[in-house]
């Protein structure tokens, strides 16, 4: 068996948040370096804001690089802890124009589904949050933007018979440029940094139980 190989995605500024934490932790996790992952291939990348980038990138870097998981991040300006996506919602916003300032004219991503899950596994990677200390929670509630969007697309390529095993989405609190926290958070980029490394090494372990690195 080869090695595994997990994608790690953040995101870039859009409107309303000129400063986005993810490129940040992105770049940290996929330079880590520990003994569980002399194996394991961390492929990083950074989504710009916009609809039309997920529609391009995702599908580039799913047939280049075919990874095993898919660990993805985004900001969740309003909230002051670590939010475990469970679910995408067919929901788009027709209100709010992504990076490119395009705004769409439909408020839905795919005709007749309401919503789609992750799996299980998002409980386990919440718990290893937990396990460093942070406020981490589920949500069922992705939004309406590109974060609910990206959600949407991953779920879906790991339903195609050559799609990762596992995906996850992880929204992060605002925090400062300087990596202190956030007025009213107390959440700092070291903590993300430390909830994140835990959330790679259980979804390491529950891609392997998933049969993972195969190819």
């Amino acid at each position: 068996m080869s090695g595994l190989r997990i994608l790690i995605t953040g995101f870039g500024p859009f409107p309303g948040a000129p400063f986005n934490p993810t490129p940040a932790l992105v770049d940290r996790l996929v330079k880590l370096r520990r003994p569980a992952f002399d194996d394991v291939a961390r492929l990083g990348h950074v989504f710009n804001v916009s609809y039309r980038a997920v529609d391009r990138d995702l599908p580039a870097l799913l047939a280049q690089h075919r990874p095993d998981a898919l660990l993805m991040f985004g900001l969740a300006a309003s909230t002051r802890h670590v939010r475990i996506e469970t679910r995408a919602r067919n929901a788009l916003t027709t209100l709010w124009p992504d990076a490119d300032q395009v705004t769409l004219r439909h408020g839905h991503i795919a005709p007749g589904e309401e919503a789609r899950s992750f799996g299980p596994h998002s409980a386990r990677l919440a718990r290893a949050a937990q396990s460093t200390g942070i406020d981490a929670r589920l949500s069922r509630d992705a939004g309406r933007y590109l974060c609910n969007y990206l959600c949407w697309r991953a779920i879906e390529a790991t339903q195609a018979s050559n799609g990762p095993r596992l995906a996850a989405f992880v929204h992060v609190p605002l925090i400062s440029r300087d990596g202190t926290a956030w007025p009213g958070s107390r959440i700092t980029a070291e903590q993300l940094v430390d909830a994140g490394e835990a959330m790679l090494l259980e979804l390491t372990r529950l891609t392997r139980a998933a049969g993972g690195a195969t190819g």
